[in-house]
């Protein structure tokens, strides 16, 4: 199953001390193009130190992929413990928040945490994904192209902060 609505795009918004924060209107319109839930999923990043995020209808597809993977890896003996912990990771812990109709929503405590998110969020958009950031972070981050730094660099230029 494709996707046929990707996440792209970025954006730096304030998050405030309640840890309210507004879901840039880019990555809504797919939400809300993928399925009726006002709504997104979210759960700390696999290899970032951020938070990975979704619509409600992509974990569907996130289940069917963690099905084939386990079809391809069956003869090994670590597979089904291996299933499992992955399914652990992917639906257990996950947090889903709805976004009221400026499209803010509130960070949860724990995942905000997870995110090591403060006053600012940086939204990336990710393809079948996007990812929030903690700007800082993403411009310690080695991992991360330099062109994509210049891209939060610029977002932090733009609410005068210096990278």
């Amino acid at each position: 199953m494709a996707l046929e609505h990707l996440f792209q795009g970025n954006a730096l918004n304030a998050v405030d001390g309640k840890g309210r924060v507004s879901v840039p209107a880019f990555l809504r319109s797919v939400i809300e193009r993928r399925g009726d839930a006002k709504s997104i999923v979210l759960a700390k990043h696999e290899s970032f130190p951020c938070l990975s995020a979704y619509d409600p209808a992509y974990a569907g597809l996130k289940h069917s992929k963690l099905e084939r993977l386990l079809e391809k890896e069956e003869t090994s003996a670590d597979a089904q413990l291996e299933y499992q912990q992955r399914n652990l990771m992917a639906f257990a812990a996950t947090e889903e928040v709805p976004y009221d109709s400026s499209g803010r929503i509130v960070l949860p405590p724990m995942m905000r945490r997870k995110g090591e998110l403060d006053d600012l969020a940086l939204f990336l958009g990710v393809g079948e994904t996007f990812q929030i950031w903690n700007p800082a972070l993403f411009l310690k981050d080695a991992r991360i192209p330099e062109d994509m730094k210049d891209i939060a660099r610029y977002r932090l230029e733009e609410r005068g902060i210096g990278a």
